[in-house]
């Protein structure tokens, strides 16, 4: 679509990260869409979590396609296969940046409407009213309850045994 060569950078990154041997004048093709296609593999399962916990929608699936594009980043230059984007052409720069988002937003959309479920996708109003299912269930603070009191200073809350040793201790 772009009219860019195929890159050969994910067979590199994954070479390098397995000590595969490398040799830059040719990428075997099988560990390119090994690596290419197990990561955003891997990534979706993420964007699936994203979407399971609600978080979806489009504004879901563009901080996606920021994950998609700095574990690239990450594991590029960590490997000292990739430079930073800052120093690429601006027309690979530019192909590389649809290229993601193009991946970020259909795997957004697939993942949104499973996790939506059958009916399809609910909008935001309705699945608010709706009771979190498959999430913590909800909990209920009260006074008396020590639990808030331990998360805000875990190392001076009584526990609840010391509780109730100081409950049942006689009064003096």
């Amino acid at each position: 679509m772009t009219g860019r060569p195929d890159s050969h950078v994910p067979a590199r990154v994954l070479q390098r990260m397995t000590g595969l041997p490398e040799d830059p004048g040719t990428q075997p093709l099988p560990v390119n869409w090994a690596m290419h296609y197990g990561q955003a593999a891997l990534l979706g399962v993420l964007r699936s979590i994203t979407a399971r916990s609600g978080l979806r929608e489009p504004v879901a699936s563009a901080k996606f396609t920021v994950v998609r594009l700095t574990n690239d980043q990450i594991l590029e230059n960590a490997t000292g296969v990739g430079a930073p984007p800052t120093t690429w052409p601006r027309a690979e720069l530019v192909a590389d940046l649809l290229h993601k988002a193009v991946y970020g937003f259909v795997t957004g959309a697939v993942a949104d409407a499973l996790a939506a479920g059958p009916g399809g996708a609910t909008p935001p109003a309705a699945r608010a009213a709706m009771p979190a299912q498959g999430r913590f269930p909800a909990r209920t603070v009260t006074a008396a309850d020590p639990e808030p009191q331990r998360m805000r200073t875990p190392a001076t809350a009584p526990t609840p045994a010391a509780q109730a040793r100081t409950a049942q201790a006689p009064a003096a």
